[in-house]
């Protein structure tokens, strides 16, 4: 026990935080550069031009700076992608190299442990693969094998594979891999589900045509979306307060897709939807630049 706690602890000082991290430094530093687009006094280096006269928008989910999200990506393919799967058995060298990325990161942990098995699951795993969709690469490992206190365990995981998301750009056919780790036994809930330990499905996906409610779920996506911006105006003045509604309607976004994903429409809920909308969108990074703009504000002291 007493060895998994200065595991998980050591894992902890190792993790490049979006608070401490070199790439997080450099980008608020960046930012600081670029404070004319950030702040609403504009920016302070009046060496670099005059300051705006009007009030400037800061960075975030405005429709006119994003692309706008389109229904049909959402909708189901013809086939599965092409460059990942011939007669729904996944590609060769696509094979090879996810098995390779998922030794080589769990051979950095540096733990003796088995993966039970590899799984390819989302939407390159389905019939609605889009330019949108990345890979999702889970790794499957018995907890209880490791340590008897699973939670102990999946603590490690997440901050091992949250650190290795953010140091790793790897993509594949210009979808981005992005590590999971799951304990034997996990439900993980989607319609398809691929295996690679024993390259077979273990949900096969479906190319019949499901109908999903676009509206509601753009209708979903919008209401976060205010929210998210209702914070973002009162965040500089009270930041303790706007740091509680970042944690709560992070909390609600989690527990909303859930709820679509545990719904007899799995991904085509309009939660689930909703979910995609905002991630495209970059609400979700939106809010979470607000939590760290925030929680840096309630430790500074002065201007």
């Amino acid at each position: 026990m007493d060895k998994w706690f200065e595991i998980v602890n050591e894992s902890r000082r190792k993790e490049p935080s979006q608070l401490t991290s070199k790439a997080q430094k450099n980008y608020k530093k960046q930012r600081r550069k670029n404070d004319i687009y950030t702040t609403t006094a504009g920016h302070k280096n009046l060496s670099s031009g005059a300051p705006f006269t009007t009030k400037p928008k800061r960075f975030g989910t405005d429709r006119l700076r994003f692309e706008e999200v389109e229904p049909e990506s959402f909708e189901k393919q013809a086939e599965l992608n092409p460059k990942f799967w011939q007669d729904k058995k996944l590609n060769k060298n696509i094979f090879k190299r996810l098995m390779k990325i998922a030794r080589e990161f769990l051979d950095g942990l540096g733990v003796e442990l088995q993966m039970e098995d590899l799984r390819f699951t989302g939407s390159l795993a389905n019939y609605n693969w889009s330019k949108y969709s990345d890979i999702d690469l889970h790794i499957v490992v018995d907890f209880s094998k490791i340590d008897e206190n699973t939670e102990l365990v999946k603590s490690f995981f997440d901050n091992a594979r949250m650190r290795w998301n953010d140091l790793h750009d790897i993509t594949i056919y210009g979808a981005e891999v992005e590590i999971y780790v799951e304990n034997v036994g996990d439900i993980h809930k989607s319609s398809g589900i691929y295996s690679l330990t024993d390259e077979k499905w273990i949900v096969e996906p479906s190319p019949e045509i499901i109908e999903f409610d676009y509206l509601t779920a753009r209708k979903k996506a919008d209401s976060l979306q205010t929210q998210v911006n209702l914070i973002d105006k009162f965040a500089q003045q009270k930041p303790r307060a706007a740091l509680k509604s970042i944690e709560r309607l992070k909390d609600k976004i989690r527990r909303t897709r859930r709820a679509g994903l545990n719904s007899p429409e799995q991904e085509y809920s309009a939660e689930n939807i909703a979910f995609k909308i905002l991630r495209r969108e970059e609400t979700l990074d939106k809010l979470n630049d607000l939590k760290y703009d925030v929680y840096d504000r309630i430790l500074s002291i002065g201007e």
